[in-house]
């Protein structure tokens, strides 16, 4: 991983050399070098200290999916490169078998313990949907549209993708009578 936050590209040979362990090894463990190089990428992408990040926020779910939003979208440098690899080596990877997500489980665990002081108050549907909306505003591919599409810079994709997440948490609880 540590060649990876360097920026490196590098081959299955570099990375066993690093590792200080035999191609053969690596191999067992990761059939392709992309394999290998999607789960470092999420990896580094998932070393964000969400936990320590919410901490502050107690039992305000409102200012717990602010602060997530703003702890991942402020990794924007590693984050956009790592997340524009993540993309190029998944893009064309076939279905997962049972059809689940081709990647971002580590971002809707995220999302589902910033949410756990309001769970009760949405029932199942409500749930799953905010879930969803809020995946679609945290996380890299976000942060990819605000630099690309926006020209936003990192403090302000920050701020953008917490008010977005604070407006949809709103919404659904204003749904939900809560």
């Amino acid at each position: 991983m540590a060649l990876l936050g360097e920026g490196a590209n590098p081959s299955v040979g570099e990375i066993a050399e690093r590792a200080e362990v035999s191609r053969r090894t690596v191999y067992s463990y990761f059939p392709t070098l992309d394999q290998l190089l999607v789960d470092a990428s999420l990896g580094l992408i998932s070393e964000a200290e969400t936990d320590r990040t919410m901490e502050p926020a107690g039992d305000d779910a409102e200012e717990r999916i602010a602060a997530l939003a703003g702890e991942i979208m402020g990794m924007s440098d590693e984050v956009e490169r790592l997340g524009r690899r993540v993309i190029a080596l998944t893009v064309d990877a076939p279905e997962p078998e049972g059809g689940g997500p081709r990647r971002g489980y580590r971002r809707i665990e995220w999302i589902e313990g910033a949410l756990e002081p309001i769970r009760p108050r949405l029932d199942d549907a409500a749930y799953e949907r905010l879930v969803s909306a809020l995946a679609m505003v945290i996380g890299f591919e976000p942060l990819l549209v605000a630099r690309d599409t926006r020209g936003l810079t990192s403090d302000k994709a920050a701020e953008v993708s917490a008010w977005a997440a604070r407006a949809l948490l709103r919404a659904a609880l204003e749904d939900a009578g809560s």
